[in-house]
């Protein structure tokens, strides 16, 4: 049924070497939805996403996928799921249909239909051109386009996709997207794991923000965004410190957080009329203004709201 829970998961937990990877979280994912995981390297997404497609047992909580239970069903799990994995898995020597066909007799798929199949997925990737073409010669993207495509050809419930854009150019990026909501328009539910800021937007149902193992927040990219308030202000000063301090207690500012571009300063209501008093108050304070920028929330404003920090001080 669509709409109904197709992934779901209570207070799982993973640990490495005495170090909590995944603490304790919960969520849920629709039959039918583009649903992301969004947060840095090491934030817990690969861990939980290795989890779900049975590659990591679970330690604690519980998770089911397309009404199977990993722990006790991993068989089950694995026929219903397909998997693009972050790093590329493709034997360089092989051409684009014997990798297709490899795979379709991994899955026993008969003679027959496995053909009809793969000629259906290599031309929803548009690779049927490079049918005879050794992988290794390939470009990045259309190496991901192939490694969509194999990860399609079992028809699976759920495909998961780990960072499966990362080190692709913008262009091929935004190819990238576009055949992964034809994947999705087909029916197929999309589990997304990405450090890219505009990929969750642009692409995700709903967004999970996960930060040092947790869900921070969840919801749709509109509802994170206009969790926030109307407008965000960057400003920049000589000394951020005293000038959150005398910024504190004005009305229709709901937080004030540190980041990259000074401080960024969540406003309620329109910014416009709200900013003169910001410029005031510092001002008046004897605090030099270096700049200032009035801008609607991003999902870069929500991470910064929600972890106190921007994406791109992690290291992702």
């Amino acid at each position: 049924m669509e709409g109904a829970d197709i992934i779901e998961v209570r207070d799982l937990e993973h640990t490495f070497n005495g170090i909590k990877a995944v603490r304790g979280i919960t969520f849920s994912v629709r039959k039918g939805e583009i649903f992301s995981f969004l947060g840095p390297n090491g934030a817990g997404k690969s861990t939980t996403i290795n989890i779900l497609t049975t590659l990591l047992p679970p330690q604690t909580g519980m998770v089911q996928v397309a009404g199977y239970d990993v722990a006790r069903e991993p068989d089950k799990v694995r026929k219903s799921i397909g998997i693009v994995f972050q790093d590329e898995v493709l034997d360089r020597d092989l051409t684009v249909w014997e990798t297709m066909e490899f795979h379709g007799r991994l899955y026993s798929i008969p003679r027959g239909e496995r053909r009809q199949r793969i000629a259906d997925m290599l031309r929803v990737v548009e690779l049927e051109s490079k049918r005879d073409e050794r992988t290794k010669n390939l470009s990045g993207g259309m190496k991901r386009r192939l490694e969509i495509a194999r990860g399609l050809m079992t028809r699976p419930e759920v495909l998961f996709l780990d960072e499966p854009t990362s080190g692709l150019d913008p262009q091929t990026r935004i190819r990238m997207w576009d055949y992964i909501r034809q994947v999705n328009a087909a029916g197929t539910t999309i589990f997304l794991t990405t450090h890219y800021m505009e990929e969750a937007d642009m692409l995700s149902d709903r967004i999970s923000i996960i930060d040092h193992g947790r869900i921070v927040t969840t919801g749709t990219p509109d509802e994170l965004k206009s969790s926030l308030g109307e407008d965000v202000v960057y400003l920049e000063t000589v000394d951020d410190t005293k000038a959150r301090e005398v910024l504190q207690g004005v009305g229709d500012i709901r937080s004030i957080t540190d980041s990259l571009r000074g401080l960024s300063i969540t406003i309620s209501t329109d910014g416009s009329h709200c900013l003169p008093r910001i410029v005031e108050r510092v001002r008046d304070a004897g605090i030099e203004i270096s700049s200032v920028n009035l801008k609607k929330p991003t999902m870069d404003d929500v991470f910064v709201h929600y972890t106190g920090r921007e994406l791109r001080d992690t290291g992702a």
